[in-house]
């Protein structure tokens, strides 16, 4: 790709500029003409700031963040939220946002294809990562409104692949499937891994195959992240237990830690004081449940189980419905919590 292509491409996001920050800076909000946010990593604050209009003083889609003096535009964006690295990868994640087809192959010269990576490492996930678009208007969306699971605002870390490959475990045939792609991050929000949920080729269920779900990259102490954590969190193995949770408290900062080993090894960021452990019934469940209670309170942080009428809450949710789902989890609420978090998403 040349410099031009790129700045056609940079361009194109700031013609989208505000739609670009809503996705990818997700904790940051409009303010005027500028998208206020802590840094590029979307972290919370107030210090960098997205031109949303161009103006004498630039075009849409230049930001600046006054603490560091880092100044750029929203290729640069993609590059930091997503931790990609390859310009390729980059590129290609801002047309899939953007609905644009790929670049034709100019005339004689060879197709170039992306170099290898090892299969199931941290750079493979993020080219899935990158690979796949948004969920609204998929078949991850069917998939998760078929569970009752309907707040999706801020699950930016998950994604739709139309085509995503699947090898049985027998060494059979390769098949492609439609997948929910959701990251896998580390406390500084780089993506260290991926996990593939395989859809039946509506949304309508899994796909009929042996194990519909599989995760790569590196993942202990990591999760699938909704919204950054701040001083209280809930964290649970998975991501539709844990949506489902966050459909009754969607303004809390949740976890998925993707099995039980996980989330008894799950990484605590700075700042944490309160911790809600998403319980699930089973032996497991209750493993990580205690592992994780002790070392919460090891680290000094309130360690608080919330546990589900049936086997767990996407189960509570799909069966009994939101009202009582909210219903369960009043009580066991710290009463400060339900206040800030439960009574306001009423």
């Amino acid at each position: 790709m040349t410099r031009h292509d790129a700045a056609d491409l940079a361009n194109s996001l700031g013609c989208h500029a505000e739609a670009v920050c809503r996705h990818y800076l997700s904790n940051g909000r409009r303010s005027g003409r500028y998208w206020l946010v802590g840094d590029v990593r979307n972290t919370q604050g107030r210090s960098m700031f997205v031109r949303l209009t161009s103006s004498s003083k630039g075009p849409a889609g230049k930001w600046t963040d006054a603490a560091t003096g880092e100044h750029g535009d929203l290729l640069d964006v993609i590059r930091e939220s997503l931790g990609l690295i390859d310009f390729k990868d980059i590129a290609q994640e801002a047309r899939a946002f953007l609905a644009m087809p790929r670049p034709e192959q100019a005339p004689g010269r060879p197709m170039t294809r992306p170099d290898p990576v090892p299969i199931g490492s941290p750079q493979a996930a993020r080219r899935l990562f990158a690979m796949s678009r948004p969920i609204i208007g998929t078949p991850v969306e069917t998939y998760l409104r078929r569970r009752a699971i309907t707040t999706l605002v801020g699950a930016g870390s998950l994604r739709f692949h139309p085509r995503c490959y699947y090898r049985p475990e027998d060494n059979g045939g390769t098949e492609t499937w439609p997948a929910m792609i959701a990251a896998v991050t580390d406390l500084e929000g780089r993506l260290t891994g991926a996990h593939r949920t395989w859809l039946a080729r509506r949304g309508m269920g899994k796909a009929p195959v042996e194990t519909p779900r599989r995760a790569m990259g590196d993942l202990l102490g990591n999760a699938v992240r909704f919204d950054r954590p701040g001083s209280v969190m809930a964290a649970g193995e998975g991501i539709e237990t844990t949506l489902s949770l966050r459909c009754a408290l969607p303004r809390m900062s949740m976890a998925a830690a993707l099995s039980a080993a996980h989330l008894a090894a799950i990484l605590f960021p700075p700042g944490l004081r309160r911790l809600y452990i998403i319980r699930d019934k089973d032996p497991a469940g209750d493993g990580a449940r205690d592992s994780l209670m002790e070392r919460a309170r090891e680290a000094g942080i309130e360690a608080i189980v919330l546990s589900p009428v049936g086997k767990d809450f996407n189960e509570d949710l799909h069966d009994r419905g939101l009202a009582a789902l909210r219903a369960t989890i009043a009580g066991q609420l710290v009463q400060r919590d339900r206040s800030r978090f439960l009574d306001r998403a009423a």
